[in-house]
Order: structure tokens, then sequence, then C-alpha cells
């Protein structure tokens, strides 16, 4: 399934889980989201990953966000769904294995723009 999600300014996803691999890419604006425990800010070209059975949520504050979610229905039984290994980026070391148990927020790359506007809301 890949929709858009578009939210105005104090919009809520609130947390939940579902058994798919989802991925959340923000195209417009920014906001909040949260995988299992982490919580973190998102901006535009910045992507989330919320793996299978595990709570996460989304959220604006005065900004919109506009956002590209696209799920991996996996099904019954099967054993080796398509994409399910998406690592865990948090602390890992460059020859760790990746996690799939464990989503996080993907980590900003080196050199990127600032991603807080003025006024402290994501762009």
């Amino acid at each position: 399934m890949v929709a858009e999600l578009a939210l105005r300014p104090h919009a809520v996803i609130a947390p939940h889980s579902n058994p798919n691999l989802s991925y959340l890419v923000v195209i417009e604006g920014g906001g909040f989201v949260q995988v299992g425990e982490e919580r973190s800010r998102v901006a535009a070209g910045e992507a989330v990953v919320w793996p299978p059975n595990v709570i996460h949520a989304a959220w604006t504050d005065l900004t919109p966000m506009r956002a590209i979610v696209v799920e991996f229905a996996a099904e019954a039984g099967d054993a080796d769904p398509l994409l399910l290994e998406a690592p865990d980026w948090r602390n890992r070391a460059e020859d760790a294995e990746p996690n799939p148990d464990h989503g996080s927020v993907l980590p900003v790359a080196e050199g990127s723009p600032e991603h807080e506007s003025p006024e402290g809301e994501p762009r």
C-alpha cells in the first residue's frame, strides 16, 4: 500500500502498531515521529522506518507535514518477506549486523543543511 498523508498543524496520528513494515518519507514541511520509545523531529527529505508490531506515531506542532507512507504487507506464514530487514541505525557500529526487530529515525547525513527554522520548527 502507498498513501499520502497531509497533516495540518496540531494533527496527530495516535500511537499504534500493525503487522506490516512501513516507511514514512516526509516530502514537505515537518513534524515529529515516534518509533517504539524513540521520538524525533523529521523534515522534508527525511525517512523513518516503522517495523512490524512496533508502536509508532506521527504528529505536527505549528507547521503542516506531507509524507508518503509505503507499507509492505507480510503474508501469513511468509518466513522471508521482502524488505523486512530494516536496519537499526541507532548506535550502530560500521561492522554491526542490522537488527530487523527495531526501527529508528534515519540519521541526518553529514553536511546536511540545518533542519530547524528560526522559529524552531522543522522546514
